[in-house]
C-alpha cells in the first residue's frame, strides 16, 4: 500500500491524459519500480533545504515535471525513446558485423559450405520470438535458390520430424541455446547425422555443444528497458539469416530470371519481366525495305501507331528507323517520292528481347524515345512502346 500523501500514479492533465512525470525514471531513461519512487518520495530533505526534488530525478532541467507535462515535451519523450531503441539496434547490427573478424565468419562459412554440399533441403525451427525469425530466414532462403521451410519444434515431437531427411541440413535458434522444445529435433539429428547449424547467443549451451556448425552471436543490449524483451537479439538474428540467404544466393549464381520464376506475383513481377514478355511480336512490327519510297513509310507509320518504322536491308537486318519526327523534320512536296534511305537514320537503338523490361524502359527515359526494337542477330523480333511497359505495370 502507497504512504499517505503523494499517491504513486499522477492524476490526468487538463486534456484526460495520464502523465509519467520525469521523476518516475531512472537516469537511464528506465521506468523506476514502485519501491524505489517511494523511498525517492520519502527522504527527508536536508536541512538547509536544498533538495526540491526527488533523488532519482533525472539531472536535466528539460526533463521537469512541468515541462514533461506538455504535448510537445511527452511526443518529444516519446520520439527519444525511439530513437534510443533503434540506436541499439545499430549498436547490436555492429557488434555482430564485427564479430564476423573472428570466430562467428568462420563458423559463417563453414555452415553456408554445409548448406551448399547438402543435396536436401534446410529445415529452420525455433520457438518464441526466435520461431517467427526462424520462419522469415525460412521463407527468404526458399525465395532465393535454396529449398527451404520452417518445423515448429512442438509439432516436430509430435510427427513432424518425418519430414527431416538424412540429406537435409537443420538451423536451429534459440538465444539461450536452453529452449526444451528444440530437445527432441536436436537429438534426431544426431541419432541420423544429420547436419545441425545453432544459432544461439550461448556456445556453452545446449545447443550449442550439440551443434556442428556454432553461430555463436554476442551478447546485446536489448531495446527494451528492462532488457527482457526480444528486440536487439531478434534483429541479429534476422541479420544473420538474410546474411546466410544472401550469401547462398551469390554462390548458387541465382539470377533475376530465376527471382522472377518464384516471385509471379505483385510489382515485384512487373519489374522483372523481359522485353520478350511485353513485346508485340514479327507479326506486328512496322517495317518497310531501305528500297522503299516515303509514301510506304507513311502508311506504316499510319497503320501501326508506333511513331516508327524501322528499315531492313535484303537480308531482313534493321540497318534504319524513321520517326514521326522525321517526317516532320522533311515534310515537303517531294516527301512520298523520296526513298526512305535519304531520310532514316541509321544504326537505330536497340535492346535484346532477354534483357529485362525495366532496362529498357531505362533506355527509352536516356534516349527520349517512346519505343525501341528488339534484335537479334542484327535483325528485328519485336517492338516494345513505352505504353506496353505502363500496362505491364513496369514505367
Amino acid at each position: 500500500m502507497d504512504p499517505p500523501g503523494r499517491a504513486f500514479n499522477r492524476p490526468a492533465d487538463r486534456e484526460g491524459r495520464h502523465v509519467v512525470p520525469a521523476s518516475h525514471f531512472n537516469h537511464d531513461g528506465s521506468l523506476a519500480s514502485r519501491r524505489s519512487l517511494r523511498i525517492a518520495h520519502w527522504a527527508p530533505d536536508p536541512p538547509d533545504g536544498s533538495r526540491t526534488e526527488p533523488m532519482n530525478a533525472p539531472a536535466s532541467s528539460a526533463l521537469r515535471d512541468d515541462l514533461y507535462d506538455s504535448a510537445a515535451a511527452n511526443l518529444a519523450t516519446t520520439r527519444d525513446v525511439g530513437i534510443r531503441s533503434l540506436q541499439l539496434g545499430i549498436a547490436a547490427l555492429q557488434e555482430t558485423s564485427a564479430a564476423f573478424q573472428g570466430r562467428l565468419g568462420v563458423a559463417f562459412e563453414e555452415a553456408v559450405q554445409t548448406i551448399l554440399q547438402s543435396k536436401g533441403r534446410v529445415i529452420v525451427s525455433g520457438i518464441g520470438k526466435s520461431g517467427h525469425v526462424g520462419r522469415k530466414i525460412a521463407a527468404t532462403l526458399a525465395s532465393t535458390g535454396t529449398h527451404a521451410f520452417f518445423v515448429h519444434p512442438t509439432e516436430a515431437s509430435h510427427g513432424d520430424l518425418g519430414m527431416i531427411a538424412r540429406d537435409d541440413v537443420i538451423i536451429a535458434l534459440s538465444w539461450s541455446g536452453e529452449t526444451a522444445e528444440l530437445s527432441d529435433l536436436v537429438g534426431f539429428s544426431r541419432r541420423f547425422s544429420i547436419p545441425l547449424v545453432a544459432i544461439t547467443r550461448n556456445g556453452a549451451s545446449t545447443l550449442g555443444k550439440a551443434a556442428d556448425v556454432l553461430l555463436e552471436l554476442p551478447r546485446v543490449r536489448e531495446a527494451c528497458p528492462h532488457d527482457l524483451a526480444p528486440t536487439s537479439s531478434s534483429l541479429i538474428q534476422l541479420a544473420l539469416g538474410d546474411a546466410l540467404a544472401v550469401a547462398l544466393l551469390e554462390r548458387r549464381g541465382f539470377t533475376s530470371a530465376r527471382f522472377h520464376t518464384l516471385h509471379p506475383g505483385g510489382t515485384l513481377a512487373a519489374r522483372l519481366k523481359t522485353v520478350q514478355q511485353v513485346m508485340h511480336g514479327p507479326q506486328d512490327m512496322p517495317l518497310v525495305s531501305e528500297t522503299a519510297l516515303m509514301s510506304e513509310v507513311l502508311i506504316e507509320i499510319a497503320a501501326r501507331r508506333y511513331g516508327c518504322v524501322g528499315v531492313t536491308d535484303a537480308a531482313g537486318r534493321l540497318v534504319g528507323i524513321v520517326t514521326d519526327g522525321d517526317l516532320r523534320r522533311h515534310m515537303g512536296p517531294e516527301i512520298l517520292d523520296t526513298p526512305v534511305s535519304a531520310i532514316m537514320t541509321r544504326e537505330p537503338i536497340t535492346v535484346e528481347p532477354h534483357k529485362l523490361a525495366q532496362a529498357a524502359l531505362e533506355l527509352m527515359n536516356r534516349r527520349l524515345i517512346t519505343a525501341v526494337f528488339a534484335v537479334t542477330d542484327g535483325r528485328p523480333v519485336g517492338i516494345v512502346h513505352v505504353h506496353d511497359l505502363l500496362r505491364a505495370g513496369i514505367a
